[in-house]
C-alpha cells in the first residue's frame, strides 16, 4: 500500500486502481473508488471504448487519470504489467478469457504482485452455459425474475434504465466485493479475484422479496402487491398538469395524515381491504387529477404523509433539500451528482473531471515511476 497523498481527501487515499477501460458498470464501479479518494488510471485503448459520447462529459471517468495503451501491440501488455506492480486493485470488464488472452489475466497479474485485488465485471459471470456470451442490462435482470417484478399488471415490463442490473446489481457489487477484497489483501498479504455478475447482485438484491414470496405475503407477479405499484397508498399518481406525484404513505399514521390531506376520509377505511385498493385508487388518482403537480407538493409540504413530486433530471438539482444538502455539485460547467456517501473525517470531492484519453500518460508515468509509458504511449 502506498503512502496516502495529504494532498488527495477521501479515505481510500493512497490506493492505487487500474482501470482496463470498457464501457458501463466498470468505469461506474472505478469511479466510485475514485469519489472515495483512490489514485484510478484508466488504461484507455487508441481509438476509444466503444461508446460514440464525447469523453468530456463522461462523468464516469471523473476524478481518474487516463494513459493510452494498446494491449494488442508489442509491449503493451507488459507496460500494464508495470502499472499492476505498483497496484492495489485492477478492474476489467472484457468477456470471459479476454484479459488471459491479452495478456493481463489474474495469473499475469499475480505472478508480478501478489497482494493485488483483481476485479472482474461482468453480465453473466465468469463461469455458466452464458458466460462467453454477449448481454446487456436488461437481459441480466430479465433472467433472474428482477425485470419481471417492475410494471404495471397486464402490461409488459417497465425497463428501470440501466440502474438495477449495470450499477446497482453490478458496479456496487463490484466495489463492494473489491474493498472486503482489499482490505483481506491488507491483513494476509494475498490478493484474489472477484467475480462480479449482473446476474448474482440482480438477484441478490431481491433477497427480502424472496423471503416475502416464500412466506405467501407476495405475489408472483405485477402490480399485485405492496411495493410493486399494486398498492393503492405506494404509487405514482398523475396531476392536472400533467405531473406525477408519489406516494408512499404504508404505515397507518402516514396514511391517516395522507388521505387527510388529500380529504379523503370517506374512503380511509379501504386501506385494509384488498377488496377495495380498486376503488381507493381511483379515489386518490380523480383527487390528484384536480390540483397541479406543485399546488400538491405544497399540501404536503411539511407532513408526513410520504408524498413527493416527481422530478425530471434536469430539475432535481434545484430541489430544496437536494440543493440544502450538495446532492448535486457542478465542476467545470457539467453538474453532476456529488460523491456519495459522505465521511466525518475524510470527505470527499469531485476533483477534476471527466479523463481525456491518454491525456495523463506523463504524469502517470513520473507518480507511479512507470517510464515506459511515457517512452512508447502509442498516438490516439
Amino acid at each position: 500500500m502506498t503512502v496516502p497523498d495529504k494532498g488527495v481527501h477521501g479515505p481510500l487515499a493512497g490506493v492505487r486502481v487500474v482501470e482496463l477501460a470498457g464501457i458501463g458498470p466498470g468505469p461506474f464501479a472505478a469511479m466510485l473508488l475514485a469519489d472515495l479518494g483512490a489514485d484510478v488510471v484508466r488504461v484507455d485503448r487508441p481509438g476509444g471504448a466503444g461508446l460514440a459520447i464525447d469523453p468530456a462529459y463522461d462523468l464516469t471517468n471523473r476524478n481518474k487519470r487516463s494513459v493510452l495503451v494498446d494491449l494488442k501491440a508489442p509491449g503493451g501488455a507488459a507496460r500494464v504489467l508495470d502499472l499492476v506492480e505498483r497496484a492495489d486493485v485492477l478492474i476489467e470488464g472484457y468477456r470471459p478469457g479476454v484479459a488471459e488472452r491479452l495478456g493481463v489475466g489474474p495469473e499475469d497479474c499475480h505472478a508480478r504482485n501478489a497482494r493485488l485485488v483483481y476485479g472482474r465485471m461482468t453480465g453473466w459471470g465468469q463461469q455458466g452455459p452464458l458466460a462467453p456470451r454477449a448481454g446487456h442490462d436488461i437481459a441480466y435482470i430479465a433472467v433472474t425474475g428482477t425485470l419481471g417484478m417492475i410494471g404495471a399488471a397486464g402490461e409488459p415490463p417497465t425497463v428501470p434504465v440501466n440502474l438495477v442490473g449495470d450499477y446497482a446489481g453490478g458496479s456496487l457489487y463490484l466495489v463492494v466485493g473489491v474493498l472486503a477484497a482489499l482490505r483481506h489483501a491488507q491483513e494476509h498479504g494475498t490478493g484474489q479475484v472477484v467475480d462480479a455478475a449482473i446476474v448474482d447482485g440482480a438477484a441478490h438484491l431481491a433477497t427480502m422479496i424472496h423471503g416475502m414470496l416464500a412466506a405467501g405475503g407476495w405475489q408472483d407477479r405485477r402490480g399485485a402487491n405492496l411495493l410493486d405499484g399494486g398498492c393503492p397508498f405506494y404509487g405514482t399518481y398523475e396531476t392536472a398538469d400533467g405531473g406525477s406525484m408519489a406516494v408512499g404513505a404504508l404505515e397507518q399514521r402516514f396514511y391517516d395524515e395522507f388521505v387527510e390531506l388529500m380529504g379523503l376520509k370517506d374512503v380511509a377505511d379501504a386501506r385494509g381491504d384488498l377488496a377495495r385498493w380498486g376503488e381507493l385508487r381511483e379515489a386518490v388518482a380523480a383527487r390528484f387529477k384536480t390540483r397541479t403537480r406543485a399546488e400538491w407538493t405544497a399540501v404536503f409540504e411539511g407532513s408526513d404523509a410520504c408524498v413527493a413530486p416527481v422530478l425530471s433530471l434536469r430539475e432535481a438539482p434545484g430541489h430544496p433539500h437536494l440543493a440544502g444538502r450538495g446532492t448535486f455539485t457542478e465542476h467545470g460547467g457539467l453538474t453532476q451528482p456529488a460523491p456519495a456517501p459522505r465521511f466525518s473525517a475524510t470527505p470527499t470531492a469531485v476533483r477534476s473531471g471527466p479523463a481525456r484519453p491518454g491525456a495523463d500518460t506523463e504524469d502517470v508515468a513520473r507518480d507511479w515511476d512507470v517510464p515506459a509509458l511515457r517512452d512508447a504511449a502509442p498516438h490516439s
